[in-house]
């Protein structure tokens, strides 16, 4: 398989300017499928929502006034700016993000929200540009799996969590192995899928990390809903000129005709505490 990471960025810059929002029902659709409520998305700009969560991790924090927390793989900001608000003027919401293009969707977003309580910062998830114990909670919303070393990703949430702070992640983890023509599609790894690992093996890796009372809970959401999405992503999107190869929903919902992924692979809902309070 090619260098996955430069096929993330790829796609997923892709997907930054390729006009996604929440005025188009699939990407509506798939926010509500994994949990966002009409008002939460009616709170942010429309198109901070591209159609790529698999869960609703604002939802899962109980987040509290004053806390600062980091989104890992913050893309156009949606979670970013709902943590923002729920923290308030005295806390702050920080994105983290690989992708030059989702950085600029995200701070174009923040600013067209008019919140100030946020930054963004470049980097991988796995190399935080964050002190140690500077931070009240992780969050991040079906990323995790893109990531090719989820040991260092889990180590670095251990590191920049205050004693007594928290991690409430969306992700998708495998109930049982996937079919080696998913495993090593491209495709279906850029899509969320391909790079999940098991369910068992998400909890041990966050225990092997230095958290506790770690527990990974099917959410029971239908992963086809990204299929929802067809056929809305334009290939030859403003911002990718000359670019007609088919977007990152497109390719998923092209895996997903080949294969039902919820006999596989599960929407879960990660939760973990840093011990020391």
């Amino acid at each position: 398989m090619p260098d996955l990471e430069a096929a993330v960025r790829l796609q997923y810059g892709r997907a930054a300017t390729s006009g996604l929002s929440s005025q188009q029902r699939g990407v509506r659709q798939v926010a509500e499928a994994f949990g966002y409520s009409a008002s939460e998305l009616a709170a942010v700009p429309a198109e901070a929502n591209l159609g790529l969560s698999c869960g609703n991790p604002t939802a899962l924090a109980s987040l509290r006034p004053g806390e600062t927390v980091v989104d890992l793989g913050c893309g156009g900001g949606f979670d970013v700016l709902l943590a923002a608000a729920k923290v308030g003027p005295t806390g702050k919401a920080i994105g983290i993000d690989m992708t030059p293009d989702m950085l600029d969707l995200a701070r174009r977003n923040a600013a067209k929200a008019g919140v100030g309580n946020v930054e963004f910062h470049q980097a991988k998830i796995d190399e935080l540009p964050l002190a140690a114990a500077s931070v009240d909670c992780v969050i991040s919303n079906c990323v995790i799996n893109l990531a090719t070393d989820k040991p260092a990703v889990f180590r670095e949430i251990a590191r920049v969590l205050k004693p007594g702070g928290r991690l409430a992640a969306s992700d998708i983890a495998l109930k049982r192995p996937l079919p080696d023509e998913v495993r090593h599609d491209l495709a279906a790894y850029v899509g969320c899928i391909g790079g999940a690992i098991s369910i068992d093996a998400y909890r041990e890796g966050l225990h092997a990390a230095g958290l506790d009372q770690v527990d990974v809970i099917d959410a029971g959401a239908d992963l086809n809903a990204y299929s929802l999405v067809e056929g809305q992503a334009a290939c030859c999107s403003p911002g990718a000129p000359g670019d007609c190869s088919p977007g990152l929903h497109q390719q998923l919902a092209a895996v997903l005709r080949r294969f039902n992924p919820n006999n596989f692979a599960a929407s879960v809902k990660v939760y973990a505490l840093k011990p020391g309070l």
